[in-house]
């Protein structure tokens, strides 16, 4: 994608529309702030201390798209001594999404905890037709025209315009097949969207993997910038371009103040 303009011919198609919508479906109107944001952390997902079964997390809603029928599922279920999300994704695609409103400048720090039982053969954060992961965490930012610059605010204005309300950024934490942990790459259909390799092969496949990173740096170095406020917070296992089936878990989700954050990566 060019990166002066959105070309409205080019981001029509059934994959352009689900990253699209996966963007836009996290824009919050008047998003509510997560906790009184004064303590050490914030707990933007308590899964663990759901009840098992088939309805959704308290305060998650479901992300779906238009051009994609089948859906993947997901449930509350036990696994070892807690409860967790499990999703389980055959040639679908759906997510799960939460509004919040977050100053990653105060809260840098997001931690989670996920697994995931198989890798795809035909994912490849290079490729259109490979833009499906076993799991990954979504975060985006909300638009601030005052930290925008020229070029960057008239191709939103163009997105918007098409799509409607769409966030400025989004960093896109991925368990990828084949990619290098640490590679940042724009997504392949459109740069406002990051990928960043969290895990990558299949060493840590089958086993719960804690994961911790700095969401202030990871943006600073995908975009260039310092971060804006932070809109939502999604998860999302799909396979609806490999065609391939994946089941993947979901644990916990929490903002940490730097000052308690361990290390990360």
């Amino acid at each position: 994608m060019d990166a002066a303009i959105i070309d409205p011919i080019s981001m029509t198609t059934r994959w352009e529309l689900k990253q699209v919508v996966l963007l836009a479906g996290l824009v919050v109107i008047g998003p509510a702030l997560v906790g009184a944001q004064s303590g050490p952390l914030l707990e933007v997902a308590k899964f663990s201390a759901g009840p098992e079964g088939p309805g959704l997390p308290d305060g998650w809603r479901p992300l779906t798209f238009k051009k994609v029928s089948k859906l993947t599922s997901y449930e509350l279920v036990k696994d070892g001594q807690g409860v967790v999300v499990k999703a389980v994704s055959e040639a679908s695609a759906s997510g799960l999404i939460k509004e919040v409103r977050i100053d990653p400048r105060e809260f840098p720090i997001v931690q989670w905890r996920w697994k995931v039982e198989n890798l795809l053969k035909n994912s490849d954060v290079s490729r259109k037709d490979g833009d499906d992961y076993p799991a990954r965490l979504y975060i985006t930012f909300e638009y601030d025209p005052e930290k925008v610059g020229f070029g960057k605010k008239l191709k939103f204005k163009a997105g918007r315009a098409i799509f409607g309300d769409i966030p400025i950024g989004a960093l896109n934490y991925i368990w990828d097949s084949k990619a290098p942990v640490g590679t940042i790459v724009d997504n392949v259909y459109t740069d406002f969207a990051k990928m960043v390799v969290v895990e990558s092969g299949p060493q840590k496949v089958g086993v719960w993997v804690d994961e911790s990173r700095n969401l202030y740096d990871d943006y600073k170095k995908a975009f260039g910038e310092d971060p804006p406020l932070i809109n939502g917070v999604a998860i999302m296992s799909d396979t609806d371009n490999t065609k391939e089936r994946v089941t993947a878990y979901y644990g916990d989700i929490v903002f940490l103040r730097r000052s308690i954050g361990s290390a990360t990566r």
